[in-house]
C-alpha cells in the first residue's frame, strides 16, 4: 500500500501545449491545476498521478516533487539530497538514474549535478547498512529528476520513467518522426474529436510513419495512450500501489475493447515514399488499429476525399526544408498542398504544421487559427482552416451606417495626418484611433509585423451607461470592419478585446490561449507581441519615447528594469550600450517572453540577467549598484506571492529603495499609467532632483491621451555644505 494519500505533482510538456495539458489534467480528475512554462502543476492522489501517466496524451513526464532547497554549491546540493530518506523510495538492491538540468545558477554543469545527486543517494545507503543501489540509465526502478534554477534545487521522482510520448506501439520510424504528444496536440487544436463525432474522416496526405493517423484512431477509440507501455517509473518504487495500478489497467483495457469495437474505418493515409507506407502499416498493426486504416503510395497532389467522404479533417506535417539546399524547394511544396486542399477538400477542415509562417503563407489559404508549437527544439506554427464551400459570387457588403461612415471619415483623416511622419520616423507600431468619436469607444493600434503584414489590436472602452449592450456590440463590429477597410487588414489579422458585463460591473471577457506571436520592429530592434492571449500585447505603444530615452541614457551603465514585463526596455538599454542588464518580474511567463525578446536581438548570456522576484523584495536582497534604473509599476497589484502594492501609496518607498541601489551619478526613470497619480514631489525633492518628463514622453499618435502615463527622471540631490541628505535622514531616524 502506498504511503502517499495525496500530494502536489508537476506534468511536463513541450512548450505551446500548456493550456491543452491543463484542460486534459482537469478532465482526468486533477485539482488545483495551473499551467506553467512547459508544463502544469496539479494536486491529487496517487490514483490521479497514475491516471495522468496512463491517460495523458500531451504530457512528457509526471513528476512528484520530494524537496526544494537552496543549492548554491555542490555541498549544499549534496546535503539537501541526503536529508531525504531514500529507503522510503528505493530498495537497497534496486537501481536508479538521475536526470539533471540547471538554469541561471552557480552550478552550471548538469552532468556534475547528476553525479553529485547520485553520490548523495549511494552514500546514504552505504552509511546505513553497507549496501548500495545500482545505476541503470535505461529502465531504472526509480528515476530522480533534479532541476536547479537561480541556485534553488527542486528534487522529484519521475513517475513516468521514460517520456510519455513513447506509447509502446512504434516499431519503426522515419527520419524526422513526429512525437506522439505533439501529434495529439495537433489533433486537439484541429478539433478532431468534434469532427469524428460528426461522422467525419481523418486523412493525412503525407503520413510518414503514421503518427497522426494512429493517434487520431486511438483518441477516437478511447484507448489510453499508455496502455501498451511496459515500463513506468513507479513500477519499482517502494510506495507503488500494485492493486491500484492493476485496477486502472483493467478499466483502461475494458474502455479500449469497447472503443475499438465501435471504431469506424475512416482513417486514410498516403505517402510518396513506399517505405514510409510500409512503416505506417507496421506501426498501425502494432497499435492494434491497422484494420481501420487505408494506406496507399501516392503523391500529395493526388490526394482526394475517400468515396462517400463529404466531410472530415485533413491533417499533415510536411517537411520544413531544414537541410541545406532543401529550403528553396519548400514554398513550391506548400503551394501545391494549398492548391490540393482548396480544389479537392471543399467543406472539410484542415490542419498543417508548417516550418514557419512564411511556408504557411505559401499555401495561399486564410487560416482561422495559428498556434506556435515546438517540434523538439524547432519552433513551428500549426495552421487550421475551414475549407468552406466556395460561393459562386462574393456577397456584396452591407452599406455602412451613418455612424460607421463618420468613423471611416475620421480614421481616414487620422491616417492622412499620421502617415508621412510614421514613414519618416520608421514607426511600425502606432495608435490609429483613440475614442475620437464618443459613440465608437475603442482604441485601434496597428502592429506592423517584420514580414510585411499589418495586424490590428482593437480594445473596447466602457460604453456610456445609456448605450444598450446590443448597440455597443454592433458598434464594435463596425469598428472592426471600418478599421480593416481603411487600414487594409483582413479580418483574420484583427484582434478584438471586448468588455462584458458581469458581477461587479464591466470587465474584460475570457482571453484566448492561442500562443501566437508576431515579430515587430521598433527603433531597429525586434520584439514579439501577442495580440490575443493577454490583456496587454507585450509592447506598450505609449512608452515608445520612454524606451528611446532609456536607450539614450544607458551607454556605459549597469541597467536595472523593475516590473520588467517583457523586457522591451532592457533590449533598448542593451542596444544603447548598457554594460549589463537585469530584468526583474514576478511572472515566469513574462520572463520567458523577455528572454525571447533579448535573444531575438542578440542579447544573451550572463550580462543579461532575468530575475523572478517581487520588485521590492529584489531591491532588499540585491547588493548590486546601477547607473540607470527603469521603474514602471502597475497601478495596483495583489499577487499571492508578494505584498499588496498601490502605486500612489507606495511609490515613495519604492523610489527610495531604488536609490539604495543607484550609483551616485545614476538616474531613475519612473513612469506609470495611473491617470490620477500625484507625485509626492515635496517629500521626494528633499532627496532628488526631479525632472518632469511627461510631456516629451507622449508620442504624437497619443496626442488625444496626453494623460495616458506620467514620466519623471530622478537623480540624487547633490548634498549642501558637505552633508549627504541620506545621511541626515538616517540621523533623524
Amino acid at each position: 500500500m502506498s504511503l502517499l494519500s495525496s500530494g502536489l505533482f508537476f506534468a511536463t510538456c513541450p512548450k505551446g501545449l500548456e493550456y491543452l495539458l491543463r484542460d486534459e489534467l482537469i478532465a482526468i480528475g486533477a485539482s488545483d491545476v495551473r499551467e506553467a512554462l512547459a508544463g502544469a502543476h496539479f494536486s491529487g492522489t496517487l490514483e490521479t498521478a497514475y491516471r495522468a501517466c496512463l491517460w495523458s496524451r500531451l504530457a512528457s513526464r509526471i513528476l512528484l516533487p520530494l524537496a526544494e532547497f537552496d543549492a548554491a554549491d555542490d555541498d549544499a546540493l549534496y546535503r539537501g539530497v541526503q536529508e531525504i530518506d531514500w529507503s522510503r523510495h528505493l530498495a537497497a538492491h534496486a537501481t536508479f538514474a538521475v536526470d539533471a538540468g540547471t538554469a541561471m545558477s552557480k552550478l552550471t554543469h548538469s552532468q556534475f549535478i547528476g553525479l553529485r545527486v547520485k553520490d548523495a543517494v549511494v552514500d546514504q545507503f552505504r552509511q546505513r547498512d553497507g549496501t548500495r543501489p545500482g545505476i541503470d540509465t535505461d529502465e531504472p526502478d526509480i528515476r530522480i529528476n533534479v532541476r536547479l534554477r537561480r541556485d534553488r534545487a527542486t528534487l522529484s521522482l519521475d513517475l513516468a520513467g521514460s517520456p510519455l510520448h513513447r506509447r509502446g506501439w512504434r516499431e519503426v520510424q522515419g527520419e524526422a518522426p513526429l512525437k506522439e504528444n505533439l501529434a495529439a496536440a495537433m489533433l486537439l487544436r484541429a478539433r478532431w474529436p468534434e469532427v469524428y463525432a460528426a461522422g467525419g474522416a481523418l486523412l493525412d496526405p503525407m503520413c510518414g510513419s503514421g503518427t497522426l493517423l494512429i493517434e487520431g484512431a486511438l483518441m477516437a477509440a478511447d484507448v489510453a495512450p499508455g496502455l501498451r507501455r511496459e515500463y513506468f517509473g513507479f513500477l519499482g518504487w517502494q510506495q507503488h500501489d500494485i492493486a491500484l495500478w492493476r485496477g486502472l489497467l483493467d478499466e483502461a483495457r475494458q474502455r479500449a475493447e469497447t472503443g475499438l469495437r465501435g471504431l469506424r474505418s475512416v482513417f486514410f493515409g498516403s505517402d510518396a515514399d513506399p517505405r514510409m507506407v510500409q512503416t505506417a502499416k507496421r506501426n498501425a498493426q502494432e497499435a492494434g488499429v491497422a484494420g481501420f486504416f487505408t494506406l496507399d503510395r501516392q503523391d500529395m497532389t493526388h490526394a482526394a476525399p475517400p468515396a462517400g467522404g463529404d466531410y472530415g479533417l485533413v491533417i499533415t506535417n510536411p517537411p520544413y526544408g531544414e537541410r541545406l539546399g532543401e529550403r528553396a524547394e519548400m514554398p513550391k511544396l506548400y503551394r501545391a498542398l494549398g492548391d490540393t486542399l482548396r480544389n479537392r477538400f471543399s467543406g472539410w477542415r484542415a490542419a498543417v504544421l508548417a516550418g514557419d509562417v512564411e511556408l504557411g503563407r505559401a499555401m495561399q489559404l486564410h487560416a482561422d487559427k495559428r498556434y506556435v508549437l515546438y517540434n523538439g527544439a524547432l519552433e513551428t506554427v500549426l495552421l487550421t482552416f475551414d475549407l468552406g464551400k466556395r460561393e459562386e459570387a462574393p456577397r456584396e457588403p452591407k452599406p455602412l451606417s451613418a455612424g460607421a461612415q463618420m468613423l471611416k471619415n475620421r480614421l481616414e483623416k487620422n491616417l492622412k495626418h499620421l502617415r508621412k511622419r510614421l514613414t519618416r520616423e520608421a514607426i511600425h507600431c502606432w495608435r490609429a484611433y483613440d475614442q475620437d468619436l464618443p459613440e465608437y469607444a475603442a482604441a485601434i493600434d496597428v502592429y506592423g509585423a517584420t514580414n510585411g503584414d499589418d495586424h490590428l489590436h482593437i480594445q473596447e472602452y466602457r460604453a456610456p451607461a445609456d448605450v444598450p449592450a446590443d448597440i455597443a456590440r454592433l458598434r464594435l463590429r463596425e469598428i472592426a470592419r471600418v478599421a480593416g477597410e481603411v487600414l487594409g487588414v483582413p479580418r483574420e489579422r484583427i484582434a478584438i478585446k471586448t468588455r462584458e458585463r458581469g458581477k461587479g460591473g464591466s470587465k474584460y471577457g475570457q482571453l484566448d490561449q492561442r500562443n501566437e506571436f508576431i515579430e515587430v520592429e521598433e527603433g531597429g530592434l525586434k520584439f514579439l507581441v501577442n495580440l490575443t492571449d493577454y490583456l496587454d500585447t507585450g509592447l506598450f505603444l505609449d512608452h515608445r519615447l520612454v524606451r528611446a530615452k532609456v536607450r539614450e541614457l544607458a551607454k556605459g551603465k549597469s541597467f536595472l528594469n523593475l516590473f520588467a514585463y517583457t523586457a522591451t526596455a532592457s533590449v533598448h538599454a542593451a542596444a544603447g550600450g548598457a554594460v549589463e542588464t537585469t530584468s526583474v518580474d514576478l511572472s515566469a511567463t513574462y520572463l520567458e517572453w523577455a528572454s525571447r525578446n533579448l535573444a531575438l536581438n542578440g542579447f544573451s548570456g550572463a550580462r543579461h540577467r532575468l530575475m523572478q522576484f517581487d520588485a521590492l523584495d529584489f531591491l532588499q536582497r540585491d547588493r548590486g549598484h546601477y547607473g540607470l534604473i527603469f521603474v514602471d509599476p502597475p497601478t495596483f497589484s495583489n499577487s499571492k506571492r508578494a505584498e499588496d502594492f498601490d502605486v500612489q501609496r507606495d511609490h515613495v518607498k519604492l523610489l527610495d529603495a531604488c536609490n539604495e541601489r543607484l550609483t551616485r551619478d545614476g538616474v531613475i526613470v519612473f513612469s506609470n499609467n495611473f491617470r490620477r497619480f500625484k507625485l509626492e514631489r515635496a517629500e521626494l525633492e528633499q532627496r532628488y532632483e526631479i525632472e518632469d518628463w511627461t510631456v516629451p514622453s507622449i508620442p504624437f499618435d497619443f496626442a488625444r491621451r496626453a494623460d495616458i502615463h506620467g514620466c519623471w527622471l530622478l537623480r540624487r540631490r547633490k548634498p549642501d555644505a558637505g552633508i549627504n541628505p541620506w545621511d541626515s535622514a538616517r540621523i533623524k531616524k
